[in-house]
């Protein structure tokens, strides 16, 4: 793998923001790269240098070598057909690192790059289809927000999620209006790039079974361990004390369960773990549940403190949302228990994201405490 990014002279750039135009120069000069919520800059070194969502917490500056993403685009590039003829789609700025990672993997094929990120999600559809996508990265939220329009977009061959759980109801919504795609989802972090993905026979609930070359660990705890040529070196800035190694074998404090063959499923972020009366309670499985029951909707849980049980869980819908507030808690403590049944389901009028599509749990939950 080479040290430095490759631009196809194939490659062609279309509906470009600057950003864009900015990427292809700096990977033309063999510069480092440094991406982050303002774009992407160079640096003298050859390492790249993302910023994480900040989904759960304050951003950390991911160093990965570029031949840890180089890596990939071989994989992806034979399973999803990327070449020049091919045209990619991304749907935020390089703030987010699924973006910059399609950019830089289109760019590595020679194929055609569509960015969204300065249009409107009511007009993505009408892009993407005038523009000829076939390939899709973007997150569930994009997802929604793409096929929301019902517009058919029949040029698309495959999709590519990542970034959080998709419901029943947007993989339904998907095919429907990409009838030729394929969808894939895609489960990792920013420090690990791919562990797991899905295809037709993944059942459901479960992130898959595991990418080419990965090779997956569960410690008696549940705690995934992953060992792969895609994983990260170090953090240039911040760090987490989830994130350990072990003997080449990497943990982030993801946990979930394999089954017999060998497909993955998530409990949840070790550090979102919370204490509920003496039980312990990962509310993205909570999150899972409410999403299947509203399908529509845009779901988040997350814990408060309780002087009495030590924490509580609250959700947050946006969306469309046809049950009432105590149709849904019923629901949830009949399937999932008391201890791990939400309190309140809250209605806004949005849910808070962050620019790379995914919830904001830190401004959703200030939003929560400050509900009634």
């Amino acid at each position: 793998m080479n040290d430095t990014f490759r631009w196809h002279t194939g490659t062609r750039l279309t509906a470009a923001p600057a950003e864009l135009i900015a990427l292809a120069a700096l990977v033309q000069s063999g510069t480092g790269l440094c991406a982050g919520r303002d774009g992407v800059t160079g640096h003298a070194g050859a390492d790249l240098l993302c910023e994480t969502s900040g989904s759960s917490g304050a951003p950390k500056v991911i160093r990965r070598t570029p031949a840890s993403w180089q890596a990939s685009f071989a994989v992806n590039g034979a399973a999803f057909g990327l070449g020049t003829q091919s045209c990619v789609a991304i749907f935020s700025g390089f703030g987010a690192s699924l973006a910059l990672y399609a950019a830089l993997e289109a760019a590595h094929h020679g194929a055609a790059i569509i960015s969204l990120a300065q249009v409107r999600p009511d007009r993505w559809a009408a892009t993407v289809a005038a523009q000829g996508a076939t390939v899709l990265y973007l997150t569930p939220v994009q997802l929604d927000l793409l096929c929301a329009s019902g517009a058919p977009l029949p040029a698309v061959r495959h999709i590519v999620v990542g970034g959080g759980r998709l419901s029943v109801q947007t993989m339904a919504t998907a095919f429907s209006a990409c009838p030729n795609g394929n969808l894939v989802q895609f489960y990792g972090a920013a420090e690990t790039s791919f562990i797991t993905w899905t295809n037709a026979a993944t059942p459901a609930g479960s992130v898959g079974k595991s990418y080419p070359e990965v090779t997956l660990r569960l410690d008696p705890e549940g705690v995934i361990w992953v060992r792969s040529p895609y994983l990260f070196h170090d953090y240039a800035q911040g760090g987490s004390d989830d994130t350990r190694w072990d003997d080449g074998f990497l943990s982030v404090g993801e946990v979930g369960h394999l089954d017999a063959a060998g497909n993955l499923f998530l409990l949840g972020r070790k550090n979102r773990m919370v204490t509920v009366s003496d039980h312990n309670v990962f509310p993205e499985a909570v999150e899972a549940f409410l999403t299947a029951l509203l399908p529509m909707a845009q779901v988040a849980v997350v814990a408060l403190p309780d002087p009495r049980r030590g924490a509580r869980l609250v959700a947050v819908l946006s969306g469309d949302c046809p049950l009432p507030e105590a149709d849904i808690l019923r629901t949830c403590r009949q399937q999932l228990g008391p201890h791990a049944a939400p309190t309140r389901a809250h209605r806004v009028s949005a849910m808070p994201m962050l620019p790379a599509g995914k919830p904001d749990y830190p401004a959703i939950t200030e939003l929560a405490q400050s509900l009634k």
